[in-house]
């Protein structure tokens, strides 16, 4: 597994991603608006349409991404991080829109069949949108392995099924300049929306889950559980809870102790227990308190 970067660092890698996305976009409207016009395809259009939304997308997440770098400051005692799934959330509403309209101008191709025109022009830019969006998902996914930022994930996403759209695109005009089968267009186009639908839906549960301080999966509350009660002074924990906003961590519980060892002692419990989580969770903020083992109070039946 690929230890994850922090620090300045991580939003150097960040930032880089941002500006590849938004250039690669900017490159691929200029290429689409040529290659639209000379074909007449909705396929073409489809994915004309998608990287309009690509560069409105990724501006979003260049500011969002800035936002969630900068550090905890008197009004925001947590940090920025929130600015990734926000923009996260905001990158799927495009999706689903662009979905829609792709969707709504595939079914009146089907109706109102129309010739593909200059094929050749259209395979020529595909195959140059293909090899771009190739080379920045594989930056990207190298910048998630790194970072585990929630932002470029979601932009990962997005390019990913850019690269499905470019795909359908190339069997449409294949299919007709070799069978003459307009329908082909329309269906391709239609298939691709469905999968764009179902990639924003993705994308949108889990900036969704982070904006509402889901908990870390079960396994890593374990994980945590584990380190914490194999000190040999920790009796037990209760009321963990953990969540995560962009690049931070954030891990609480109560730690119980033997009720009689001194306040020192125990502190230094905590000392051990919160090193040992760290190492594990390298950036996390980690809250213990300590209670006596065995002291009767009202605990949440979830925690």
């Amino acid at each position: 597994m690929t230890a994850l970067l922090y620090g300045e660092e991580r939003g150097r890698l960040m930032r880089m991603a941002t500006y590849a996305s938004v250039t690669t976009a900017g490159i691929l409207i200029a290429a689409k608006v040529g290659a639209y016009l000379l074909t007449d395809s909705v396929s073409m259009l489809s994915t004309l349409l998608d990287s309009l939304l690509d560069a409105a997308a990724s501006l979003v997440n260049l500011v969002a991404v800035r936002t969630a770098l900068v550090p905890p400051d008197e009004e925001h005692r947590f940090g920025h991080g929130k600015a990734e799934p926000l923009a996260a959330l905001v990158q799927s509403a495009f999706i689903a829109g662009s979905a829609l309209f792709l969707l709504v101008e595939a079914g009146n191709r089907v109706v109102n069949p129309s010739p593909i025109l200059n094929s050749a022009a259209g395979l020529v830019v595909m195959a140059v949108s293909i090899l771009l969006t190739a080379a920045l998902q594989l930056f990207q996914r190298h910048v998630v392995k790194q970072t585990d930022s929630v932002a470029i994930r979601a932009d990962a996403q997005h390019y990913f099924s850019d690269l499905l759209v470019n795909c359908a695109v190339v069997i449409a005009l294949l299919v007709w300049r070799e069978f003459k089968w307009a329908l082909a267009d329309p269906l391709c186009a239609a298939g691709v929306g469905c999968y764009i639908l179902f990639t924003a839906w993705n994308i949108a549960r889990s900036a969704f889950d982070l904006l509402m301080d889901r908990e870390l999966p079960e396994a890593a509350r374990g994980r945590i559980r584990d380190i914490a009660l194999s000190n040999p002074a920790v009796r037990q924990l209760h009321d963990l809870r953990t969540r995560s906003s962009g690049h931070s961590t954030f891990i609480q519980f109560h730690l119980e102790l033997d009720g009689d060892i001194p306040l020192l002692k125990a502190h230094a419990v905590s000392d051990e227990v919160e090193k040992a989580i760290l190492d594990a969770f390298p950036g996390a903020e980690i809250i213990i308190h300590q209670d006596p083992a065995g002291l009767p109070e009202a605990r949440p039946g979830f925690a």
